[in-house]
């Protein structure tokens, strides 16, 4: 569990000042200061912060502001580079030229030594890392920013890969999450255009996240609960883990000696069918979406290796969804309002998938998701791109200030994924045409007998419970209010700009009543000539006069720098 903390106090804030003023003088040189200006940061934090020194800008001028935001989350590290990873699957978040950028960041690092490796293991394990493996390479497989994959055999023979995580990566991720953190919450309140998305969610999400793959026995559990779900299906495999050479950090896994998807001489080489190949590893998205809500969600090209007889083999369980009941049944009428071309009911269902502040106006929503049926619907099949198809569809709820769920966009990067492997390999694919036998079998599946029997046995039972907590619930709500007790808490939203203002007027009397006071009171202590005195003038009296002055000035500067004086 990650242990993440609001910046805000002085103790909080001392943890994290180095790397928040490293971050912030990276921001500055490559000419991101306009930010944060925006974001106010000299009024949240503590002094210090204040006086960052802005560091000449490297040579940026000839680079676009969506390239030099790449090279800033690059330089910043391992935390940043992941989250800009997420936001690359988030169009309703990022700009498109922003999101190419972000999908070059790579996740290769310098690998740790093996001393360092080594000495994990044997924590996690606890034990000698020769009673464990009867070999271990020293040198790592590949490496990235959480941790490294070491290739070694177990004692009966069994070749696997080891997965270790980076020393102290816990400890750094921590500090980088709560800046993180601090930094959404003064975007949500000082940037309007983007304040409706909550940024500060975005950041909580992606905790999450983070906290899942900082815990390699989550990954492994996904790895067994996809297993599950194709263990009678032999066009796919998921490897196997082993429980006893596992832990938090680290993560013993069947070695998969196969073919990278994308490596198509090879593939051809092998005697391999691409068609066939296409067509299951389709499927395999398919079925996980649409009947199991359980999806692998990122399964890009290097996380996917063919075996002999065409088998589809999924690694790297890191990154996982899950879509629950209402939301896959959402999910699978939009799609089938697109394909009846049925503007009015995909806006209503797009409504009801989302979250707003406030509802669009219906009939300007309506009229936007005809016009993109129009743009995409009426071509072959076979012509339509389902990833940029559904990523257009979220646009326009973006547009209309409608916050989907981030899961559906997991699922989009995952369909975007291997669609573009399906092109690859099968530039005639459909994937329109594939994924309409999943749509149609999972909205016949609401109607059959069992489940309408389910849906009424779960509406029964709910309502029984209802009926006998409701005598109980009124009774308490009449004892309450008996007592005095009853309260009803009314929330006025809109007021947060006007109370700030007034907060601040407030603040800027206050302060200049003090100076008035230091004034008045150093001007006596003058008059009266009282000690200690200097050239036979008050010295407390000219140190009132020149501690008024300071206070006076930076509050003329505070006045200026909102540009109201």
């Amino acid at each position: 569990m990650l242990s993440i903390r609001q910046i805000g106090l002085l103790g909080r804030t001392y943890r994290n000042f180095k790397r928040y003023r490293h971050i912030l003088s990276v921001i500055f040189r490559y000419g991101f200061d306009d930010l944060v200006e925006r974001l106010k940061i000299d009024q949240y934090i503590e002094i210090g912060l204040q006086v960052v020194s802005r560091h000449k800008r490297e040579n940026v001028e000839k680079l676009t502001r969506a390239e030099r935001l790449r090279f800033l989350v690059e330089e910043l590290g391992p935390t940043f580079i992941k989250l800009a990873q997420i936001l690359s699957t988030r169009p309703d978040l990022v700009p498109a030229d922003v999101i190419k950028e972000f999908e070059k960041l790579q996740d290769d690092v310098p690998p740790f030594s093996y001393a360092e490796a080594k000495e994990i293991i044997e924590a996690e394990l606890g034990g000698n890392l020769e009673d464990f493996f009867s070999s271990f390479d020293e040198t790592p497989l590949a490496s990235a920013s959480i941790g490294q994959v070491h290739k070694a055999v177990l004692g009966d023979g069994t070749v696997v890969a080891v997965k270790v995580q980076r020393p102290g990566i816990k400890k750094i991720i921590e500090v980088d999450l709560e800046i993180m953190l601090h930094l959404a919450t003064l975007m949500e309140k000082n940037i309007e255009e983007i304040s409706f998305q909550k940024p500060t969610r975005v950041v909580e999400e992606f905790i999450r996240t983070l906290e899942r793959e900082l815990d390699y026995s989550t990954e492994a559990a996904n790895m067994e609960r996809m297993s599950a779900q194709f263990v009678n299906d032999r066009t796919i495999y998921v490897p196997k883990f082993y429980s006893e050479y596992s832990g938090v950090r680290v993560l013993t896994m069947e070695y998969m000696d196969g073919i990278k998807v994308t490596e198509i001489e090879k593939l051809e080489a092998a005697g391999l069918n691409l068609k066939t190949i296409t067509i299951r590893g389709a499927d395999f998205i398919m079925k996980q979406v649409f009947e199991f809500g359980f999806f692998h969600a990122d399964p890009h090209p290097g996380n996917v290796f063919v075996l002999p007889d065409n088998v589809v083999c999924p690694i790297d369980f890191g990154m996982t969804g899950s879509v629950d009941k209402r939301q896959r049944a959402l999910f699978v009428d939009i799609m089938e309002s697109m394909a009846l071309k049925d503007a009015e009911r995909c806006a209503r269902l797009m409504l009801e998938l989302g979250e707003y502040d406030e509802e669009p106006d219906i009939r300007v929503f309506e009229r936007e998701v005809e016009d993109f049926m129009g743009k995409h619907l009426f071509k072959s099949l076979k012509d339509i791109d389902v990833a940029r198809l559904l990523q257009d569809v979220l646009d326009i709820a973006t547009k209309n200030k409608i916050r989907v769920p981030p899961v559906i966009f997991l699922m989009i990067k995952a369909f975007a994924a291997v669609e573009g492997i399906a092109r690859l390999l099968d530039p005639e694919f459909d994937m329109v045409g594939h994924a309409a036998p999943f749509v149609k079998k999972a909205k016949l599946a609401r109607y059959s007998p069992q489940k309408i029997a389910e849906n009424l046995f779960t509406t029964l039972s709910d309502s029984l419970t209802v009926l006998r907590m409701l005598p109980r619930e009124v009774m308490q709500i009449i004892k309450l209010a008996r007592q005095n007790k009853l309260t009803v808490n009314m929330e006025m939203r809109g007021l947060d700009n006007l109370l700030r203002t007034l907060d601040q007027v407030s603040n800027r009397l206050s302060f200049s009543v003090i100076i008035a006071a230091l004034i008045i009171g150093s001007a006596l202590l003058l008059a009266f000539g009282t000690p200690p005195l200097v050239y036979g003038i008050s010295l407390i009296g000219m140190l009132g006069f020149c501690a008024a002055a300071v206070l006076g000035i930076w509050l003329l500067i505070a006045i200026l720098r909102k540009g109201m004086l």
